[in-house]
């Protein structure tokens, strides 16, 4: 309130009087200057500060009862802001990245989607699963199990992947140390693999692997008990390959990621396009179903059942 009289006085020609009048000061509160002397509480906040100093002022104040000085907290906190000891919060660096538009896949090995999915053993222990899909066939390309994956790990498992399937045109996988070290985009660059990283924090543009990741979470890790690593590589590969072989895709007509693959290999023998072959697969009928007789449908949207 005193700045806004000043304020008032120097900016509108106000008397004293009649500035704080308009703010409804009283005048007697506007001239008041305290006669109290900070100056022993000023030297031993800095002492303390100077000790600790990323402690902020209620713990310099809990220091201070410590000592047997009984001082409002109000009073320390008044007295340590005018000294200028408030702690500079440290806010964190964020990655400022642009994420890459997803374009859809329209044929085996351009697109490949990394991520890893966290889980742990009988003994407590971390382990962690690095899950590869092809983002057309919906193959589940590797399920590599270990405790820790540093990236001269991840691109080992990648030239084993290419060894038998080849290299992909594209990879993409979120922001993480493992896939954004010098070693693996250094290995992108030498074999001329587009790298598209998603926004920090945005899974979803990374959405085909996730969703294989709540697969294989609920169906694999959720059911599953871990003794030991051996046994959980053992595992998750067995399950790997009923996904690929065993377990029908919605997405693909319910299909196998095998079958599909095969046929996608087939069309591309033929001279067919292969993005008609994922267009076919994806808009095929799911299941058959039973229609409902139209009276019998009238009556229940009567009924208020449907």
């Amino acid at each position: 309130m005193k700045a806004a009289v000043e304020h008032l006085k120097q900016d509108y020609a106000f008397s004293e009087r009649r500035a704080c009048a308009v703010l409804r000061l009283p005048v007697s509160t506007f001239r008041y200057r305290s006669s109290r002397c900070d100056a022993a509480l000023r030297e031993k906040l800095a002492e303390l500060a100077r000790e600790k100093p990323r402690f902020g002022y209620r713990r310099l104040h809990i220091l201070l009862q410590r000592k047997g000085e009984r001082i409002n907290h109000k009073r320390v906190w008044r007295v340590y802001r005018e000294a200028g000891l408030c702690v500079k919060r440290r806010r964190r660096k964020r990655l400022a990245r642009v994420g890459t538009p997803a374009v859809d896949a329209t044929k085996v090995n351009e697109r490949w989607s990394l991520d890893f999915v966290s889980d742990g053993l009988a003994s407590g222990r971390a382990i962690r699963v690095l899950s590869v899909v092809d983002t057309y066939t919906r193959e589940c390309l590797a399920l590599d199990v270990d405790t820790s994956f540093p990236s001269p790990r991840v691109t080992r498992v990648l030239d084993s992947l290419s060894a038998v399937r080849g290299l992909p045109e594209r990879i993409r996988c979120d922001n993480g140390p493992e896939l954004t070290s010098r070693h693996f985009l250094a290995w992108c660059i030498d074999r001329r693999i587009t790298l598209e990283h998603i926004q920090p924090g945005r899974p979803m543009q990374n959405g085909h692997v996730e969703s294989f990741n709540g697969k294989f979470r609920d169906e694999c890790l959720n059911v599953s008990w871990f003794r030991n690593l051996f046994e959980a590589r053992r595992q998750i590969h067995r399950w790997q390959k009923d996904y690929n072989e065993s377990r029908p895709h919605s997405s693909l007509s319910y299909r196998t990621p095998a079958e599909f693959a095969l046929l996608a290999t087939a069309a591309i023998s033929a001279g067919q396009y292969v993005a008609d072959v994922g267009q076919e697969a994806s808009n095929a009928s799911p299941l058959p179903h039973t229609p409902i007789p139209a009276q019998n449908r009238i009556k229940k949207l009567n009924a208020g059942f449907v």
